[in-house]
């Protein structure tokens, strides 16, 4: 290599799922080979600033990394092509930097739902992970439902709906399903909004919370069984990792217990015999096919007492931290992170 690639790491966003972002990021920081690449680290705020980061990582973990605005310069994506990179707004004039690819390490809306993807697409400059229509359709649980079903994968019997219907019309919209019930924001991640309901006292409570998230309501029958993952990377040739497994002793796997597993565990590789876990990795690069996935993406599915699986959604910006799941699964298949981040940084370059 005759130079080190520039990569715009992004991290950052005006998401509940800002902290979750912040840990991944600095775990992609600290990972890439620094020999290999030059970094180019654009946050970007709660409320939607965008700095051009010259401070130390580690202040990303306490989220101090603002504070200093010092280390911090106000820069954009340039969506000028012929630039093809960023634009820093100094006080003594603008100074640019072009990119050879940006790496959103952003979780949940306005980062991983095609806004950011977009942006670099329209710049020109090549995406570490899914692009737009992929990022935007995955966000949205119940398009991402749709597709897959015509690509003969079993999804939820559910229905969704925009605002807050009355209880009569509430009561309507659900009477083709079966209690319990989980109700969840249509685009939202890291299980924010997300109510399982036992009984129909309490759905309307719980599709007002949905709605603290987004302004579409879908509402799932629950399915018997447990969760399995499995992460997929590749473009037009796939490689899966091992499947894992959500052992859930408190009925959701909620934000909290994502990131803290209290009462949680998760089995990598998931307890299930090895023509189980064939099909596991085969449905999931089928679903990451359907939605238009390239690069990376976690696929989460239901796994019942039957066999059969069942979707549950991908996630187009997996965790990126020590114990994440999406990493995890790839080192079962002999990938080290370093390693990891090389594969995914490839397969964004080649668009």
């Amino acid at each position: 290599m005759d130079r080190k690639l520039k990569i715009a790491v992004i991290f950052g966003g005006c998401s509940p799922e800002y902290p979750v972002s912040l840990e991944s990021a600095h775990s992609v920081i600290t990972s890439l080979d620094r020999s290999k690449y030059e970094l180019i680290l654009l946050g970007i705020t709660k409320g939607g600033e965008w700095f051009r980061f010259y401070g130390d990582a580690a202040s990303l973990e306490d989220d101090s990394w603002q504070s200093d605005r010092s280390k911090c310069v106000p820069a954009v994506i340039s969506p000028d092509r012929d630039l093809h990179g960023i634009v820093e707004f100094r006080m003594n004039g603008v100074r640019t930097t072009k990119l050879d690819a940006a790496f959103p390490v952003l979780h949940g809306r306005f980062g991983e739902d095609g806004t950011v993807q977009g942006l670099c697409e329209l710049a020109g400059i090549p995406v570490i992970g899914c692009g737009t229509l992929a990022s935007a359709l995955c966000m949205d649980k119940d398009r991402a439902h749709k597709l897959a079903s015509l690509a003969v994968v079993d999804v939820p019997k559910s229905v969704s709906f925009s605002g807050l219907p009355s209880t009569d019309e509430l009561s309507e919209l659900v009477s083709g399903l079966s209690l319990p019930l989980f109700v969840k924001p249509v685009r939202a991640g890291s299980s924010f909004g997300i109510t399982k309901v036992e009984n129909a006292a309490s759905l309307r409570a719980a599709v007002r919370e949905a709605l603290k998230f987004d302004r579409e309501v879908i509402i799932e029958e629950a399915i018997t069984g447990f969760e399995v993952g499995c992460a997929v990377m590749g473009n037009d040739k796939l490689t899966a990792g091992r499947a894992d497994e959500i052992e859930i002793q408190g009925g959701l796997f909620d934000y909290t217990e994502k990131y803290n597993l209290i009462t949680s565990k998760i089995h990598m590789p998931a307890r299930v015999d090895a023509a189980t876990e064939r099909r596991i990795q085969e449905t999931a690069k089928r679903i990451y096919r359907a939605l238009g996935c390239r690069g990376f993406a976690r696929v989460d599915m239901f796994l019942e007492p039957s066999g059969r699986l069942v979707f549950n959604e991908v996630n187009t910006i997996p965790g990126f931290t020590s114990h994440s799941r999406f990493p995890n699964m790839m080192r079962g298949i002999g990938y080290d992170f370093p390693a990891l981040l090389d594969e995914l940084v490839a397969y964004g370059l080649e668009g």
